[in-house]
């Protein structure tokens, strides 16, 4: 394994997540918010995967993707609705309880087609 290339993707992952809380913290969360649903973490993770693994594991990345975004938009719409009623941390618990399920549905329904 490539130590440089690994640090390398760590590195361009993490300047994302910094990105966006800039964005977020000091312009419009709104800002971040479009940086944070952006398909730049999925399109490095394609593009490394492709390169490091073959086309055809990046294409089915690719379609693994946006089966499992489906989840991700419960988990988003969840955290909505429970942020506006509980604290933080109950609220990401009941939310990413909510992804867990539907990403389990989500996979057994992709496993019996």
């Amino acid at each position: 394994m490539d130590y440089l290339y690994l640090a390398l993707k760590f590195i361009i992952g993490g300047s994302v997540i910094v990105g966006v809380t800039v964005l977020a913290e000091h312009l419009d969360p709104k800002y971040g918010g479009l940086l944070a649903a952006a398909p730049i973490i999925t399109t490095l993770a394609i593009l490394f995967t492709s390169t490091g693994a073959g086309q055809e594991v990046g294409r089915q990345l690719a379609i693994g993707a946006f089966w499992f975004a489906i989840p991700t938009l419960l988990f988003l719409l969840a955290l909505y609705f429970l942020m506006g009623r509980y604290p933080l941390a109950p609220s990401f618990g009941g939310a990413f309880s909510v992804w867990l399920v539907a990403a389990v549905v989500m996979n057994r329904a992709l496993t019996l087609a």
